[in-house]
């Protein structure tokens, strides 16, 4: 892989790779990558990556004020001539808010070639594991990434290079994490699974939540409403991706691991400029080594099959 287009990922094929010829790479300064949430941590990280790069990023936040600032920090630290970047308010949980960010698209940029769902809240402390936000939890980190993915997926514009959805997950939301056998059997049935039966398991949580019952059921024990809301992520987007196989639309999931931004109160074991350029890394994959329907886990190269 080359250093201009490949994920910024070790792995054992680095000095064979090394040798190879440069490749130019398959984007170019029209094609358009949209980063929710990207005010700051991670999202911010990643849209000025993405910008260095020479691509038009669209960055988004729910904040004007905060996000127009984001976007012309990244304007202002760039070099001359390298990718357009522009702030777009947009609050994911929000239905009025993602029609009207999708009308946007269509009219002011003619479509898109890449899409990070970063967006995304949790209010549990590091040491502690509450569920009395979980609704907004869901409602952003779940159902928001998946309603304004519906709604911008007409606009992907299909290129041969292949569009891309990459998904900021985490590794909470593993299978492994849950220990409900009849909904580890559910999830784990890829032929059998609908988005109705993840709905379905969404609901069911909230509703133990509200009344209380949802210790000893199974849930990941660990920010049960945010794991559950990852969990939710990542069978959606293995969907996603066998739905649109075919269609040159890639759907991924990427989890940074432990990083240092405001949602761990500063704690972690990287900092979000090193989730962002590996986040960029896998956003750019060249068409030959990009897949669909795989789960990145921070540097490791190896793909997780079972989202």
């Amino acid at each position: 892989m080359s250093s201009s287009s490949s994920m910024d990922c070790a792995s054992s094929k680095d000095k064979e790779a090394a040798a190879d010829p440069p490749r130019a790479p398959w984007w170019t300064g029209e094609t358009v990558a949209v980063v929710t949430g990207a005010n700051r941590g991670i999202g911010l990280a990643l849209a000025s990556r993405l910008a260095e790069r020479g691509l038009s990023v669209v960055l988004t936040a729910r904040d004007e004020a905060r996000g127009e600032a984001a976007a012309a920090a990244i304007r202002d630290a760039r070099p001359p001539g390298l990718g357009a970047v522009r702030f777009r308010r947009l609050d994911v949980a929000d239905q009025a808010s993602v029609a009207a960010f999708a009308s946007w698209v269509r009219d002011e940029l003619g479509g898109l070639d890449i899409l990070v769902n970063n967006a995304g809240v949790s209010f549990n402390e590091i040491s502690t594991n509450s569920v009395e936000h979980a609704e907004t939890v869901l409602r952003t980190n779940f159902h928001g990434a998946k309603m304004l993915t519906e709604a911008l997926l007409p606009l992907f514009r299909r290129a041969p290079t292949t569009s891309r959805i990459l998904n900021i997950s985490s590794q909470l939301g593993l299978l492994n994490k849950l220990k409900d056998p009849a909904l580890r059997r559910m999830l784990l049935d890829e032929a059998a699974l609908t988005e109705r039966d993840i709905e379905g398991m969404v609901l069911r949580f909230l509703a133990e939540v509200g009344d209380g019952t949802w210790r000893g059921r199974g849930w990941p024990e660990v920010w049960t409403d945010y794991a559950v809301s990852k969990l939710a992520l990542n069978a959606y987007s293995r969907l996603l991706a066998a739905r649109l196989a075919g269609e040159r639309v890639s759907v991924n999931c990427f989890c940074p691991g432990f990083t240092r931004t405001d949602m761990t109160r500063g704690f972690g074991k990287r900092t979000a400029e090193e989730a962002g350029r590996v986040a960029a890394g896998l956003a750019l994959l060249p068409p030959r080594d990009l897949p669909t329907g795989k789960f990145f886990k921070w540097r490791t190269p190896q793909l997780y099959s079972k989202l």
